[in-house]
């Protein structure tokens, strides 16, 4: 299947992370879409940890979930998971495809998604215009653990002479 597109998740930092470690955790993010596995550096005994790294992944089919994991990792063991959020795309593309946003000034927030039962977020996420592109920042809560959240931000990028977003 062709790609639809590029979407580029900048992970900021996580904030409140559980330790899995003494008194710490050696954390990183892995994200998957599908058979695709991207992930950050290791933050060392580091619970708030920041990354500020740029990852990238192909979308060939929006229906297939983006799933965000926190991991701990150990030395000698396998490395503990500390958590996953899934990355809904859905609001970021149906904004999108409504298109006209040339000449919006910067920093405009052209979309507000709240937290409910059906995303990840642990408070409202914006849609904001930046040099011409659509930019959602959002901070997702991780499930399946005792704390911690990661703020992500993620930017749709067209590929050259692809086929693109389309109803």
């Amino acid at each position: 299947m062709e790609a639809l597109g590029l979407l580029r998740i900048r992970v900021r930092r996580g904030i409140n992370l559980g330790v899995r470690d003494n008194r710490s955790s050696d954390t990183y993010v892995v994200v998957e879409c599908g058979s695709q596995k991207v992930k950050t550096k290791v933050m060392e005994n580091n619970c708030n940890p920041i990354w500020n790294e740029e990852l990238t992944i192909y979308i060939n089919d929006l229906k297939v979930p983006i799933i965000l994991c926190v991991y701990d990792e150990d030395t000698f063991t396998k490395d503990d998971k500390m958590g996953d959020a899934e990355i809904d795309i859905k609001p970021y593309v149906k904004c999108l495809k409504k298109k006209g946003y040339e000449g919006v000034s910067d920093g405009t927030k052209v979309e507000r998604i709240e937290p409910s039962s059906d995303n990840s977020l642990a408070r409202e996420s914006f849609i904001v215009c930046n040099k011409g592109k659509l930019i959602q920042e959002m901070t997702l809560r991780l499930k399946n653990v005792e704390c911690g959240e990661v703020e992500v931000e993620i930017e749709w990028l067209n590929l050259p002479g692809g086929s693109g977003l389309h109803d």
